[in-house]
């Protein structure tokens, strides 16, 4: 998907011959078609300027390899390649306009996805049983979980997903706003993965977050003797016709589901873990705790 580093420049007394890049997604289509287009438009404005390949690497400050890697579709340039081979062909912001398109395909097609499908819902309703939920983490947060992994993702694949969280809590700023319900383990508030000052920065941020008033942010104590929620987390997905989509580990392997037979177990179990976890008033105060403590 992608690989290590950043993409460097020449100049510095080495040339690079695979010089790191975005790399594409061969599964995903729609930014295959996306990136092609660029490319072959990056290469026919070069072309039409009289500027051979080695002539325009050295001029925008890239090794060739990338350059050629960019014009035949295969890479991902990145906005400040876009902004300077704009300035030297000359474009007068046509090939800089390019960004936004990029910009999309940046993100992995199932983060797009869910970030589409939460953009048209008007009601949401997460449980996620392992970690605080990705709209609700803050990018540090979220960036220490990532550096976390194992395999260890590389580091351009970790500021894809950061950036991907980051475009996706865009959601809490629609109008009208959707309504929008989150319950949450509490083991998950206490560990300090990436560190206590992250976990402290998570909690304050959690406590904002709650008081808006289209959110409802519950929390689900360890000492609970009866829970709803073992088989895996839920999301349930409402929109303005009256449809809904649901996915959880435990229907359908996880893949998204319209079926009312399927979507009406996921609502009953997300009802009764909202039962059984604290009330929102409850869950901040509880949260006020943990952030005095930690």
């Amino acid at each position: 998907m992608s690989v290590n580093g950043e993409a460097v420049r020449v100049g510095t007394g080495t040339d690079r011959t695979d010089e790191p890049g975005w790399e594409v997604d061969p599964d995903d289509d729609w930014a295959l078609a996306v990136v092609a287009t660029v490319g072959r438009q990056l290469r026919l404005r070069r072309e039409a300027a009289g500027m051979r390949v080695g002539e325009f690497a050295v001029a925008v400050g890239y090794g060739e390899d990338l350059v050629y890697k960019i014009e035949a579709g295969k890479r991902i340039p990145r906005p400040e390649y876009l902004d300077t081979a704009d300035e030297v062909l000359g474009a007068g912001g046509l090939v800089a306009a390019m960004r936004e398109d990029v910009r999309k395909v940046r993100y992995p097609k199932k983060v797009r996805d869910l970030a589409q499908m939460e953009a048209r819902a008007v009601e949401l309703q997460l449980y996620d049983p392992l970690n605080i939920h990705g709209l609700l983490q803050t990018p540090d947060y979220a960036r220490g979980l990532l550096l976390m992994r194992r395999p260890a993702y590389s580091a351009e694949e970790v500021e894809r997903f950061i950036s991907a969280r980051v475009a996706r809590k865009a959601i809490f700023d629609r109008d009208p706003a959707p309504e929008l319900s989150f319950v949450l383990e509490e083991w998950s508030l206490k560990r300090p993965l990436g560190g206590r000052g992250r976990l402290r920065q998570q909690l304050e941020h959690l406590l904002e977050v709650a008081q808006l008033r289209n959110v409802e942010l519950q929390v689900m104590p360890i000492d609970r003797e009866e829970h709803a929620g073992l088989a895996g987390g839920i999301e349930v997905l409402k929109f303005e016709d009256g449809s809904m989509v649901g996915r959880s580990a435990a229907v359908a392997n996880g893949r998204p589901v319209s079926e009312p037979r399927q979507l009406r177990i996921l609502e009953l179990r997300y009802g009764i873990i909202r039962a059984q976890a604290l009330t929102p008033r409850e869950s901040a105060s509880f949260i006020e705790q943990l952030l005095g403590e930690t």
